[in-house]
């Protein structure tokens, strides 16, 4: 058990993404075969000791919507933003409203969008969340014109360390703390 923990807290430093229970099963066991509860609890707890092992430290293993990853702790933000002097892209209020408006209402058109928020939208905006990956077209509504139907991604929960749309806080806090919409994410 000793040599899986090394196993799998290795692949999850090293990986590009994050790793699904199946993923760290198939890297444990040399086959493909479904993984079943018994793989499940024995993950999970090797999962538990890892985290428990790294408590102290400067990253953390977090459950995401498509696996686990390692990633910084909140609190390191400010040491790690002095290695990366660039900012990352902000975003405008009207651009974050949108990506609201599809988080808390999906799937939606650009004209229920337009109809939320009474005004025309900018095209930009959608096309930079769709190059970010936080939202995608999953369809087209059955009506004239067959508009798009757009909804946010795994890579959006992923990227704000949710996973679920559930953990996206009430839509009151959004309204109230316009901290959330100058946060730069």
């Amino acid at each position: 058990m000793k040599e899986e923990k090394k196993i799998l807290e290795t692949a999850l430093l090293c990986a590009q993404d994050s790793l699904s229970l199946q993923d760290m099963k198939n890297l444990l066991e040399n086959t493909e075969t479904e993984i079943s509860e018994l793989w499940v609890d024995r993950i999970r707890r090797l999962l538990d000791e890892i985290e428990d092992d790294w408590s102290d430290r400067g990253l953390e293993l977090v459950q995401v919507v498509n696996g686990w990853r390692f990633q910084s702790r909140p609190e390191m933000k400010p040491w790690l933003d002095r290695l990366n002097r660039e900012r990352p892209p902000r975003y405008s209020r009207a651009t974050l409203e949108i990506l609201a408006i599809i988080a808390y209402n999906q799937p939606v058109t650009r004209g229920d969008i337009e109809q939320i928020r009474g005004v025309m939208m900018n095209p930009n905006a959608i096309r930079m969340l769709e190059e970010r990956g936080w939202i995608e077209v999953i369809g087209h509504r059955e009506t004239p014109g067959r508009p798009a139907l757009f909804a946010t991604t795994s890579r959006f929960l992923s990227d704000l360390g949710l996973t679920s749309l559930e953990q996206l806080p009430p839509l009151s806090q959004l309204a109230d703390d316009d901290s959330v919409l100058n946060s730069g994410i």
